[in-house]
C-alpha cells in the first residue's frame, strides 16, 4: 500500500488508541417494501454478465459509481455502457425501475494501471448516464454533503457477494481517518459493494460524502477507503458536460425500447470492491 493510504491507517490506529470510537451497527437486509423507503435510488449495477457493483442516482438519469466498475480488470478496456443495467431498489428479483446505460465517463485522472494508491483512489469516480430517466417520484436522487472527520459516523447502503438480491443498510459505522481527500471507515463492504454510497445523516437527510472504492478484511477487522466525493464528482460532471472522455464517442445514442432482463451473475474478482492487504 502506498504512502497516502498507509498514512490514513496510521492515523486510524492513533485515533483508536486515543479513544475515538463509534459503535458500528450490523447490516439490515431491506427485504420489505417499507424497509427500502427512501433508499430506492440505490441500485445494483449489473456489468453485462461479469459481476456487479453498486450505484446511486444523483440525477434522474445519472448514476454515480466507482470508476473501476466501468473498466474490465483483465484487459483495462472500458465497458460498453449499453451493456450495463441499473436496477434501482432491487429486492428479491423486483426492482423499482430498470434502465440500461447509454453513455459513461470516468474521472479524467483515473488510470487503472496507476500504482499510486492514493491518486487512483481519489479518481475512482464515474458517472453512467441512463437510456432514459427514472422519475424522481419513483426513486428520488441523492445530493452530496459536506465531509465528516475522524471519529464521525457514516451510513452505508449496498449490495455485495452473498447479499446481491437485496439492499443492505448499515445505519452507523465509524470514520477512522481523513486526509489528503480520502476517508477510511469501518463499513461492512465486500466484493460487489464498489460504488456504494456512503452517507452522512446528522442533518436528518442522507447526503453522499463518499463511495466504496477499496478495502481489506483481515482478522475480523474491516477497513474501507473512499474519496471525499465533492471535488472528484464535480470534475466528472464537468467532463460529462464538456464531452471529455465520454463514451460511446458519438453525438447520437441509440435508446433501447425495453430494458434487458439480465442473466446469471458470475463471480469475477476484477469487479466489485477491491479488498487489498496494507
Amino acid at each position: 500500500m502506498r504512502g497516502g493510504l498507509r498514512t490514513l491507517l496510521v492515523a486510524a490506529a492513533l485515533a483508536a488508541a486515543g479513544g475515538v470510537a463509534v459503535a458500528d451497527t450490523g447490516l439490515k437486509r431491506l427485504t420489505l417494501r417499507q424497509d427500502s423507503l427512501g433508499w430506492e435510488a440505490v441500485g445494483r449495477l449489473d456489468l453485462g454478465g461479469s459481476g456487479f457493483c453498486t450505484g446511486v442516482l444523483i440525477e434522474t438519469d445519472l448514476v454515480l459509481t466507482a470508476a473501476h466498475c466501468l473498466v474490465d480488470g483483465a484487459t483495462g478496456a472500458r465497458r460498453d455502457p449499453r451493456q450495463l443495467t441499473f436496477r434501482a431498489g432491487l429486492r428479491d428479483g423486483e426492482a423499482i425501475a430498470v434502465r440500461a446505460g447509454a453513455r459513461a465517463v470516468l474521472h479524467p485522472g483515473y488510470d487503472p494501471q496507476d500504482r499510486d494508491g492514493l491518486r487512483q483512489l481519489l479518481a475512482d469516480v464515474a458517472l453512467l448516464e441512463l437510456e432514459r430517466p427514472i422519475p424522481a417520484a419513483t426513486a428520488a436522487p441523492f445530493v452530496t454533503g459536506s465531509t465528516v472527520g475522524a471519529g464521525g459516523t457514516v451510513s452505508l447502503v449496498s449490495f455485495a457477494t452473498g447479499r446481491e438480491e437485496a439492499l443492505s443498510w448499515q445505519r452507523a459505522c465509524a470514520v477512522l481517518g481523513r486526509g489528503q481527500g480520502a476517508l477510511l471507515f469501518t463499513c461492512d463492504a465486500n466484493f460487489g459493494s464498489s460504488g456504494a454510497p456512503v452517507f452522512e445523516t446528522s442533518s436528518g437527510r442522507a447526503r453522499i460524502v463518499s463511495l466504496v472504492s477499496r478495502g481489506s478484511r483481515e482478522n475480523g477487522e474491516i477497513r474501507v477507503f473512499g474519496p471525499e466525493i465533492a471535488a472528484p464528482l464535480a470534475e466528472v460532471r464537468r467532463a460529462l458536460r464538456e464531452g471529455r472522455g465520454v463514451w460511446p464517442e458519438t453525438g447520437f445514442v441509440a435508446r433501447r425500447l425495453t430494458a434487458p432482463t439480465g442473466g446469471t451473475l458470475q463471480r469475477n474478482h476484477d469487479t466489485g470492491a477491491r479488498f487489498l492487504k496494507p
